[in-house]
């Protein structure tokens, strides 16, 4: 294979630029034919993982340090008011000659002056722009293992201390991995519970269920077989036959729609993500019906809280 058949697997979309970064460092003339295979039409995330296997690397250690604060602007001293600059004399010698603009304002002979000498004591300051957050990191090390980074609060870092000298007991090296994890899980069961019906002892079982609407509420254990057949991800397959990836805020569509007198069996429901959800909405009602009825929605006044 040749870099202009890389070309043309970049043209029509087989594979994407940064994939190719990703895979470049293990192409080799053995490997390339099967490695681009399985690179086909996948995401930058599935490349990653593809990489991690055929180049696995060690596990991280577990470490929680405190970040380095800013270093403060050299010459800062009080805070400077909305319409304020600091005074030449504040800023020091260095400062001076590093600005050809300052030096020229101060001329021989005017150690001291300052701005407001000059008239320009109204000047607007520039605001240098805030430091860039540090993106969290989900980076595959090996098959099924990750390095996980993100930067925490102080109130975070004192949760995790006082959670790892709880579960000494079931954790007994605090391993912070395995404590996030099962803490995660608890609070993953406890929402799949609420969204998905998702039990281990469920009171009835699919082929006991009648999916034959009577209102637009989907039975639990439709909803429990619908979320483990798409496997808690946007079920949408566009005409390439990609199918999303997308997991953040999945609905329940019907494939035949409910208004139209769709069922409520798992055969014409699967999950999607919000937006699939709306354009296929779209295209079974029309735009304006489906804006129309989000305009409804946004207008509506908010539930009154229960009381007590």
């Amino acid at each position: 294979m040749s870099v202009f058949d890389l070309l043309t697997m970049l043209g029509d979309g087989r594979l994407h630029l940064s994939g190719i970064v990703k895979l470049a460092p293990i192409l080799t003339r053995e490997n390339r034919d099967e490695l681009l295979r399985r690179a086909t039409y996948r995401s930058k995330r599935q490349i990653l993982e593809l990489v991690a296997e055929l180049s696995p690397r060690p596990d991280a250690p577990s470490v929680i340090r405190k970040l380095p604060q800013r270093r403060p602007v050299p010459g800062s001293g009080a805070p400077l008011g909305p319409n304020q600059v600091r005074p030449v004399a504040e800023l020091g010698p260095d400062a001076v000659e590093a600005s050809p603009t300052l030096a020229a304002t101060q001329g021989p002979n005017r150690a001291g002056a300052g701005l407001v000498e000059l008239g320009l004591d109204r000047v607007t300051p520039f605001v240098p722009p805030p430091a860039p957050s540090r993106p969290d990191v989900v980076e595959p090390l090996s098959p099924a293992r990750y390095r996980v980074q993100f930067t925490a609060s102080a109130r975070l870092r004192d949760k995790l201390e006082r959670l790892t000298a709880l579960m000494r007991s079931e954790v007994p090296d605090g391993d912070l991995a395995a404590i996030i994890e099962q803490a995660v899980t608890e609070k993953l069961e406890r929402i799949e519970a609420r969204r998905y019906a998702t039990t281990s002892a469920p009171r009835k079982e699919l082929k006991d269920t009648d999916t034959v609407p009577t209102s637009r509420h989907i039975p639990a254990a439709v909803r429990r077989a619908v979320r483990e057949r798409d496997g808690n991800r946007c079920g949408y397959v566009d005409e390439r036959g990609r199918l999303c990836s997308e997991r953040d805020r999945l609905e329940f569509h019907h494939r035949y729609p409910y208004g139209m007198g769709g069922d409520h069996s798992p055969a014409n429901l699967r999950l999607t993500c919000k937006s699939h959800n709306r354009y296929l909405a779209e295209r079974d009602y029309g735009q304006a019906a489906i804006s129309r009825r989000s305009a409804k929605r946004a207008s509506a006044p908010p539930a009154p809280s229960p009381p007590g």
